[in-house]
């Protein structure tokens, strides 16, 4: 069973764009289906993870672009780089939009030789796991806090409960959780795990030990949707900060985690610097930490944590899969006030809370009030050039239905994202 993609759109259009078009991600994300499914006839498929194949693209790539001349769809790119340098003379000598499409897993190995190889040539795509929109077949858009798309957005979404949605977030978004043959959970991310550690980690020089980073990985896990502090991590996992750090870079690279870089304006000085960390899919998130099931994983200490980051990732996944990058920050001070992300777009802030309560309250809105000062930086001795209006706001919680908090703020449900 096939699951549109919401990035199927995009996609065709950055292939009539660029020669080249270049699909990368994590693994088991649905990269090679998405892209056969797209493929018309003329299109060859070649995979590099066929050893024979592997070995001619390494040692012959001049015979290996003659046996498979464009349109062709090369899976794994990463494992032949060397290739890359003869699709650049094939597409400057033919001009031809399209003509190759390209996949790859392992971003951290490749990004470098593609931009190198194919600069001005490629169009990148970032395909992560199933948004509750493709799950629900319903149109995905990015998400704002505009009244008018929620409202909108209402009459086309089936509603969720609490346990519906912990089940949500304990599956996980690998589209292989979603097909009519679904494996066993622990099955699917053990093979995962084993697959990620010995082929995507393993040749990396600057992991030497792969059951080190495993257990890196589990004390990620155990921080998501909290701050970053490398030698907290660094500690935990008994490495140095500056591995924390090239190791976690890894992860990011690799889909896997997304770092949210705080917010910060000249006018509001005490703002923390430092960044936030969310798991992209909580399913690995919770097979990592050994969660047993999604009503353990519910009502355990770490269930708003889960709840607060799976919030992330879908709107993380609206923008990714619109073709944008997500305009998302996080805010925090020295007086502890948070607010768990900001939309910013055209020089307006669009706070959003995230609660799992079903009627959070109207102080659930009282950290907006910390921004206040950039709309009036003369006041703070600031130039007018860094005035920024602030947007509506939504609390993400579990309310049965949309509400407004005030004039300007909304309760928004979590199965509405």
């Amino acid at each position: 069973m096939y699951i549109n993609r919401a990035i199927e759109n995009s996609i065709l259009k950055i292939s009539k764009t660029f020669p080249a078009l270049l699909v990368t991600g994590p693994r088991q994300v649905g990269k090679t289906t998405l892209l056969k499914r797209l493929a018309d006839n003329s299109r060859k498929y070649v995979t590099l993870d066929d050893p024979d194949i592997r070995h001619m693209a390494r040692s012959d790539p001049a015979l290996f672009m003659q046996r498979f001349p464009p349109p062709v769809l090369i899976d794994e790119i990463q494992y032949a780089p060397g290739i890359l340098p003869y699709v650049k003379m094939s597409v400057d000598t033919s001009g031809k939009k399209g003509d190759f499409w390209l996949t790859g897993s392992q971003a951290f190995h490749m990004m470098k030789n593609v931009s190198e190889s194919l600069a001005g040539r490629v169009g990148i795509v970032n395909l992560l796991g199933l948004s509750a929109s493709e799950i629900a077949g319903i149109q995905s858009e990015p998400f704002t806090t505009s009244p008018e798309r929620l409202m909108s957005r209402l009459n086309t979404v089936k509603k969720m409960g609490i346990n519906e949605i912990y089940e949500r977030i304990f599956r996980g978004a690998f589209p292989a959780l979603y097909t009519e043959d679904i494996p066993d959970l622990d099955d699917f991310y053990r093979s995962y795990m084993n697959t990620y550690l010995q082929r995507d980690i393993k040749d990396l020089s600057q992991v030497a030990d792969e059951t080190a980073f495993h257990n890196f990985m589990i004390i990620v896990a155990a921080r998501t949707a909290k701050p970053i502090v490398y030698e907290e991590i660094a500690k935990d996992a008994g490495i140095s900060p500056p591995t924390a750090k090239s190791w976690l870079s890894i992860l990011v690279s690799s889909g896997l985690v997304a770092l949210v870089r705080p917010y910060h304006n000249n006018v509001l000085k005490r703002a923390t610097k430092m960044p936030l960390m969310h798991f992209l899919d909580t399913g690995l998130c919770a097979y990592l930490l050994k969660w047993g099931n999604a009503e353990i994983l519910e009502r355990g200490a770490m269930s708003g944590a889960f709840f607060e980051s799976w919030v992330f990732s879908e709107i993380y996944k609206s923008y990714i899969n619109a073709g944008k990058e997500p305009p998302l920050y996080y805010y925090r001070d020295k007086e502890k006030r948070e607010i768990d992300i900001l939309i910013y777009e055209s020089g307006t802030l669009y706070p959003i809370e995230i609660k799992k309560a079903a009627s959070p309250g109207t102080e659930s809105v009282k950290n907006f009030k910390a921004l206040n000062p950039v709309t009036e930086p003369e006041r703070f001795g600031e130039l007018e050039q860094y005035k920024i209006e602030i947007g509506n706001g939504t609390v993400v919680c579990m309310a049965n239905d949309l509400l407004p908090v005030d004039r300007k703020n909304w309760f928004v449900p979590a199965w509405m994202i």
